[in-house]
């Protein structure tokens, strides 16, 4: 049986190659039915209406021509899984990887990406977060472009690739989590409004027409693509996109729809299941217990956690990033989560976000200092290795990877990847392409940024330099970044955060911080901080002299950033040095981080 929700349409029709056009039945609530049993690689589409034009169905799940032609039928459950020992990974404790399916490697398809599994794990990663794999009309995009979300891109080698990247995932250990985008439709193929409301036509957001959330059929159509992500694909979690530009006043929010289907589903399988908000909200209500009035996901991103750390280390203050450049702004989001919880924004020009709770798990932040977006929304798509030392990229490491809450690192950053990571796109048509174009430029302009070095979203230079240069994560050139150390530190980091129960602790009441200036009075990249993890340190120095910290007198390093030869010593405090209670110090160079907590017995 086939069936498509069509209530626009007086008409409905199958069309199928070889076949005659098939009239199908008209039922409730503008659903139509057509009793023919399609086989794996039947391609079909419908026609609405008294025209010719030919469709792909909104719930495709594979398009081998791209969006604007026939869907071919992908049966889910002819493929052999080899994960019935599966039981999961839970998000505590958990290291992210987000990767872009089509510049993680030179081949840019899921097979490929499969190949560097044995990376992943030796990095210590336990979950993959895969951006957008849904269909988009072009070769290559970030993903964010879908018009057909129930489908795997074909370049990326369709659904076939895809349950074979799941089920090889977690024969390495790795859980899988998948970008959704269920705010709003790409520019181009979207041709979902011909068959019903799934927009509303008077309420946009950013991009565009807002997804028609009083519709009960289009709230099913997205909580029927979470299970199926998580139920036909075996997808270990889901991360929701920009969940703010979710326009939803009914009742019951969707987000708390998804999270009790997803639970269901959890309980079902007897394994966990991860559901990820990216919120501009700051709002603890996303994930807060329903018990407690919340929606109930695990975990929401922590955009304040980034600002927080790129200006650590970076000292940029512009534009979003100006509040950061508060001596208090990386103590805080350490020990409260958001550096806006109720306080101004004077990027907002108002007060924003709300308190988290102090009982709320600190992993329920994914925390992170680079991702797709801090990088690729950048007017030239640079990464902090374009413009840091390997020092002070290191101590980027550090704050990443002892973060209080989940960390993610983005596809690179673990050897300080050289290539930039930038917008780009392949619309077909001209005139999408260009407008595309045009509004990149203009975008950056507005904000002072020239336009002659800003990239061509619809170059295909553009793409092909975001592509990762594998070559370079094992190199240690004498100018530049060197690479292999930086790799070497990430793995140590996700080392001693299995190692040490103090850095997975999920009590905001353990942690603790301090915060002052170097000799360049209030520049906000010649800081020194003091983070606490309990009875564990993290020390930064990023003044521009060396500093020295008090410690306990049974304190031992646990881990270092400095070269090799430069390791700093625990030294018995002298006559006025350190605190007055202080028995013992360490001195760190500029630029250094150290991990510091009393010897175990």
């Amino acid at each position: 049986m086939i069936e498509v929700w069509a209530p626009r349409a007086e008409r409905v029709r199958m069309r199928r190659q070889g076949h005659p056009d098939l009239e199908m039945a008209a039922g409730e609530r503008g659903w139509w039915t057509a009793d023919v049993e399609l086989v794996d690689g039947d391609e079909y589409g419908f026609v609405l209406g008294d025209g010719d034009a030919l469709r792909p169905d909104p719930r495709s799940r594979r398009q081998p021509r791209g969006v604007h032609e026939a869907s071919a039928f992908f049966d889910t459950s002819a493929f052999a899984w080899s994960d019935r020992s599966w039981t999961g990974r839970q998000l505590a404790g958990g290291l992210i990887y987000e990767l872009h399916v089509g510049t993680f490697t030179p081949e840019g398809t899921l097979d490929a990406a499969i190949e560097r599994f044995d990376h992943l794990v030796s990095l210590g990663v336990t979950h993959v977060e895969l951006l957008p794999v849904n269909g988009f009309n072009g070769v290559w995009n970030w993903g964010y472009d879908g018009v057909l979300w129930y489908t795997v891109h074909e370049a990326y080698g369709g659904p076939a690739a895809y349950q074979r990247f799941v089920d090889a995932a977690h024969a390495a250990g790795l859980a899988v989590i998948q970008d959704v985008v269920y705010n709003h439709l790409g520019p181009s193929g979207n041709y979902l409004p011909e068959f019903g409301p799934y927009l509303r036509d008077a309420a946009r957001n950013t991009w565009g027409l807002s997804v028609n959330l009083d519709a009960r059929e289009v709230r099913e159509f997205i909580v029927e693509n979470t299970l199926m992500w998580l139920r036909d694909y075996h997808v270990d979690g889901l991360r929701l996109d920009a969940v703010h530009a979710l326009h939803d006043e009914s009742p019951t929010h969707i987000l708390q729809e998804i999270a009790e289907a997803a639970d269901a589903l959890s309980a079902h399988q007897g394994k966990p299941l991860t559901l990820i908000a990216e919120s501009d909200l700051n709002d603890p209500t996303l994930i807060l217990p329903r018990e407690a009035g919340g929606y109930g996901l695990t975990a929401q991103w922590s955009d304040d956690y980034h600002h927080a750390l790129h200006v650590a280390v970076s000292g940029e203050t512009v534009g979003y990033y100006e509040d950061f450049g508060a001596l208090g702004a990386l103590p805080k989001v350490w020990t409260e989560g958001f550096f806006h919880n109720g306080t101004y924004s004077s990027f907002r020009g108002r007060d924003h976000g709300f308190p988290i709770p102090p009982t709320v798990p600190t992993w329920r932040l994914v925390t992170f200092g680079q991702d797709h977006d801090q990088i690729g929304n950048r007017a030239t798509g640079d990464r902090l290795s374009q413009t840091l030392s390997t020092d002070r990229l290191a101590v980027a490491a550090v704050l990443t990877l002892t973060t209080p809450g989940t960390p993610m690192l983005f596809m690179g950053e673990e050897w300080g990847a050289s290539t930039p990571w930038q917008f780009f796109t392949s619309h077909p048509e001209p005139e999408l392409g260009e407008a595309t174009a045009k509004g990149r430029i203009e975008e950056f302009a507005r904000m002072g940024w020239d336009p002659a070095i800003v990239p061509d979203p619809q170059d295909p230079e553009t793409f092909r330099r975001s592509k990762l240069d594998w070559a370079e994560a094992v190199t240690s050139p004498e100018v530049g970044v060197d690479h292999a150390r930086l790799l070497q530190l990430y793995r140590d980091l996700a080392a001693l955060r299995r190692e040490r129960s103090e850095l997975t602790d999920p009590a905001f009441a353990d942690c603790d911080a301090l915060a002052g200036s170097g000799p360049d009075g209030e520049d906000p990249r010649a800081r020194w901080f003091v983070l606490q993890r309990g009875a564990l340190s993290v020390l930064v120095n990023l003044t521009g002299a060396s500093h020295t910290f008090a410690v306990a007198p049974d304190a031992v390093i646990l881990l270092h950033t400095g070269a090799a030869g430069a390791a700093p010593v625990i030294a018995e405090a002298a006559p006025g040095q350190g605190s007055t209670d202080a028995a013992s110090v360490i001195t760190l160079a500029p630029d250094s981080a150290a991990i510091v907590a009393p010897a175990r017995s």
